[in-house]
């Protein structure tokens, strides 16, 4: 699969976990995890400390989910993304997508790595607000900018 088409891939599903979604109603992840919802998705939040966000139940682990979910959204530090991908084969997740803006990110080489040496498919650091239609302008410019640099996946 080209790098686009395993975004399509992802944001064909309707149902998925959310893991790096903050406790603060302000944080940006609500705001995506929020997006996610008014498109209609299922994103089920996944947080050690917490038992409900944005209304919907929250879990402390991947395998906790119920029903299982078969990909995951990271929107968590590099070296946390790194311990939690490792729990990905066991509970049964096929597709991974590490979140990015700017900065690092939470894709390394070797969560990278793990997903592909596992059969996961991975979008490996792209923010999904450039992929959604009718976002507001600035996520809009994110994307072109991606596009005439040739950052863009394709």
């Amino acid at each position: 699969m080209t790098p686009i088409e395993r975004v399509q891939d992802f944001l064909a599903l309707k149902r998925f976990a959310f893991v790096g979604v903050s406790r603060d109603a302000q944080d940006f992840s609500r705001s995506l995890f929020r997006e996610f919802l008014a498109k209609g998705y299922d994103a089920v939040p996944v947080h050690p400390d917490a038992s409900v966000l944005e209304g919907r139940p929250c879990f402390a682990h991947l395998a906790d989910i119920q029903p299982p979910v078969d990909a995951v959204l990271f929107m968590t530090p590099p070296a946390v993304t790194g311990a939690l991908v490792k729990e990905c084969p066991a509970a049964g997740i096929t597709r991974v997508w590490m979140y990015r803006a700017a900065g690092a990110g939470s894709a390394t080489p070797e969560t990278i790595r793990f997903c592909q040496d596992h059969g996961i498919s991975v979008v490996p650091g792209e923010c999904p607000f450039m992929f959604f239609s009718g976002e507001p302008w600035y996520h809009r410019v994110h994307g072109f900018v991606r596009k005439i640099t040739g950052s863009y996946p394709h």
